[in-house]
């Protein structure tokens, strides 16, 4: 081959080089660069060229200097310089560069020396790959891992991730330090827990692995190996990994035994609390029996006592008189009568004896039968009592208008005693089911309540309604008075427990009668336009008749409410 063919030929491989360098320098999203021994770029990539604030025309000859920080720019040229003096290339060095606009990116590079035919170090050259999105992502990676790690370490909650074994690969401190030695991890819940927890527990997790639902708020009861006993708020869902399949599940317990314990509390508190409101209401109905017989027994011994001086001041005596009279004049008896002053005035004297005896006699008797209808009277009070002690608590039919016409019953002495007019406005009642003695207590309560309203309010005509109205399976009892009226600020508080203003009030009874109107699937409630202007208090009760001995169920919140106009 001549001189002229190899010339030829190496201007052909130096074209391609030179085609080959452009064509890498105008695509590669990598930054390439060449520089001089004073660390001046003397050629370099469109990407270098597009990221510096020069452009391609003005980018020639400049240093890193001139586009970065000093932070960047001094370890890169003192990194050039060393590898011009040494000729030691730096491979995959991770960099981070802020330019002079204040962007932020990172690089992986690496740097050569740049020598000529001779083998003499022109220079340097190198590609830096943009590696900012890998890591921004590493960051983020980073701050979820310790995002994780800070709740693992710290979440009083008990967070658990498990595999499709339903075996544990990882869980929070919290989980680990319930069981002693701590160790959990490869376990599963057969290991820690009684079969009576483990076994839906694994069920549950196999369940979620299968169809991918998960288990939202579940209270469990747990039971460790070594007998302790707690309750979780569970939550459950599936483990996926990256391609969207399940490889386990994860979920978090919070830890509710003390809520649990205390709804114990709460709930043998509560039925202590409503057996003391029977109690109080029995008590509130007793009271108003003892009034009542007490007012009885007024009458009673008023009656006794006309008895004992009619008896007293008899007339009876003077038949004793009138007899001796008789036997003193047995000789001449005739003659007595006929002709002397005193016999003659006998037949009249009789006649006068025998209508005031008569008198007497009726008016023994009113009293007799005054006292026999006050003993039956008292008689049938205790026999009410009585009656609503036995059913108490026991739901039947009832007919409403007895059960009125008892709760006045039991407060009529008091109301006839203080002159409070009762006004009954009802005419057909229903038939209910409820309680009796509930709803005795709750009437028996607000019909004294009202006499004492009334008669504080010292109007001369105090008047008390008994009002029953029916409609849509419900009966509503309103007991109404003209007394002393309720302020507004106190319609909001006055079904609350120890609220009266009574002195010798306990502020229980009205709390009581809404605590059993609830009970009873029904509600109580109060209206008053103001003090001087009356009160309205209303029950109002389902009307359904029982179908068997359990009592109607209504979960409905008692409605404690106070309407003002």
């Amino acid at each position: 081959m001549d001189d002229k063919n190899e010339r030829q030929q190496a201007e052909g491989a130096i074209a391609n080089d030179q085609l080959l360098l452009a064509a890498l320098l105008e695509y590669s999203q990598d930054f390439i660069y060449f520089k001089d021994r004073d660390s001046r770029v003397i050629k370099c990539s469109k990407a270098v060229a597009e990221r510096s604030p020069f452009g391609a025309a003005d980018i020639i000859g400049k240093t890193d200097f001139d586009m970065f920080d000093e932070e960047h720019a001094r370890p890169a040229f003192e990194d050039e310089q060393q590898i011009v003096r040494t000729g030691q290339p730096l491979i995959g060095k991770m960099e981070r560069e802020v330019a002079k606009d204040g962007r932020e990116t990172w690089a992986l590079t690496s740097k050569m020396p740049l020598l000529n035919k001779d083998g003499e170090i022109l220079g340097t050259f190198g590609i830096s790959k943009d590696i900012t999105a890998f890591k921004q992502a590493e960051a983020a990676l980073a701050h979820e891992r310790h995002l994780l790690t800070s709740l693992l370490d710290n979440s009083v909650d008990c967070i658990y991730f498990k595999d499709l074994e339903s075996r544990f690969v990882r869980c929070s401190n919290s989980q680990s330090r319930r069981f002693s030695g701590g160790k959990i991890i490869g376990k599963t819940d057969f290991d820690l827990f009684t079969e009576e927890h483990a076994r839906p527990a694994f069920e549950d997790e196999q369940e979620i692995m299968r169809t991918g639902r998960p288990v939202i708020g579940k209270v469990e009861r747990e039971i460790s190996k070594d007998g302790r006993e707690s309750w979780a708020l569970t939550t459950k869902m599936p483990l996926r990994d990256q391609n969207g399949e399940i490889i386990g599940t994860f979920g978090i317990s919070k830890d509710i035994t003390g809520i649990k314990q205390a709804e114990a509390e709460l709930e043998k508190t509560h039925k202590e609390y409503v057996q003391a409101s029977r109690l109080a209401g029995m008590a509130e109905v007793a009271t108003s029996v003892l009034h009542n017989v007490g007012n009885v027994l007024n009458s009673i011994n008023v009656a006794a006592t006309l008895v004992d001086e009619r008896v007293r001041k008899s007339r009876v005596t003077d038949v004793r008189r009138l007899s001796a009279l008789f036997e003193e004049h047995s000789d001449n008896l005739a003659t007595f009568l006929t002709a002397d002053p005193k016999g003659k005035k006998i037949p009249e004297f009789l006649r006068q004896l025998a209508d005031k005896l008569d008198s007497e006699k009726s008016a023994v008797l009113e009293e007799v039968t005054s006292l026999r209808s006050n003993l039956e009277h008292v008689k049938e009070i205790v026999a009410m009592q009585q009656s609503y002690a036995r059913v108490a608590g026991v739901f039947e039919n009832i007919q409403l208008a007895d059960l009125l016409e008892d709760a006045l019953r039991m407060n009529e002495g008091s109301l006839a005693r203080h002159s409070v007019k009762v006004v009954r406005d009802y005419r057909e009642l229903p038939t209910i089911c409820t309680d009796k003695h509930k709803v005795l207590q709750i009437l028996v309560n607000v019909v004294r309540n009202a006499k004492y309203a009334c008669d504080d309010s010292g109007r001369t005509d105090k008047q008390l309604t008994m009002r029953v109205t029916a409609a849509d399976g419900r009966v509503k009892i309103s007991i109404i008075d003209n007394g002393v009226g309720i302020p507004a600020e106190n319609l909001t508080r006055i079904f609350n427990h120890g609220f009266t203003t009574r002195k010798d009030g306990h502020g229980f009874g009205l709390h009581s009668g809404a605590l059993a109107a609830k009970e009873l699937g029904g509600s109580f409630t109060v209206f008053s336009e103001g003090p001087g202007l009356g009160a309205t208090f209303t029950l109002d009760l389902p009307c359904q008749q029982a179908t068997e001995e359990t009592p109607p169920v209504n979960a409905q919140t008692p409605q404690y409410s106070a309407a003002v106009k």
